[in-house]
């Protein structure tokens, strides 16, 4: 099972999985307008939640239709509509609601609903641990270093630290981050070499 981000969501993508027997789910966003207003617009409201789960500040549902014809997209046989209602942390007493669709090309019989619901939750942990740090702890999508094999470069020490640091137990990379950055000893420290 491949699970991917809005970027893999891409047709030519989708063909190469399907001639290599691979089965995958993929996230729609604003980079796919068309396919996101075709789901977007799937009777949503008639459908009953399939799965939901609950986190100490989020509660998620998911609704799940079976695609016969009228999505345009390749290999396509159920959409999903993920919900999570997130409570704030700056307002506990408010929340905020995100909707997220995605597609899959496992028919009903080969995928029920909890199954799903689990892809998609391991697909978001490793989004978290490892893309969200990239994005938002080490500013990747800002970075002026575009030419050549700099970005692969640069991807591959962002991610080096990310995984020295985990493996050091640190949990949050962006204190981790810091703490090292204050002492040129530290990292060598870390990956022992003093």
């Amino acid at each position: 099972m491949i699970t991917a981000d809005t970027l893999r969501c891409q047709r030519e993508h989708v063909i190469y999985l399907a001639e290599r027997g691979a089965r995958w789910i993929l996230t729609v966003k604003g980079n796919q307008l068309h396919l996101h207003a075709q789901l977007a617009a799937l009777p949503w409201r008639a459908v009953p939640d399939a799965t939901s789960g609950h986190g100490r500040r989020e509660i998620r549902t998911l609704k799940v239709l079976t695609i016969s014809t009228g999505i345009d997209f390749p290999h396509a046989a159920q959409a999903l509509q993920i919900r999570r209602r997130r409570r704030r942390i700056d307002q506990p007493k408010r929340f905020t609601t995100e909707t997220v669709y995605a597609i899959t090309d496992l028919r009903v019989h080969k995928a029920r609903p909890a199954q799903l619901a689990a892809w998609i939750r391991g697909h978001w942990a490793i989004e978290n641990k490892i893309h969200w740090v990239s994005d938002v702890t080490y500013d990747e999508d800002r970075s002026q270093v575009r030419t050549g094999t700099g970005p692969e470069v640069m991807a591959a020490l962002r991610n080096a630290a990310i995984g020295a640091l985990r493996t050091a137990g640190i949990t949050t990379i962006a204190a981790g981050t810091r703490h090292h950055a204050r002492d040129s000893s530290r990292p060598l420290a870390l990956l022992g070499i003093t």
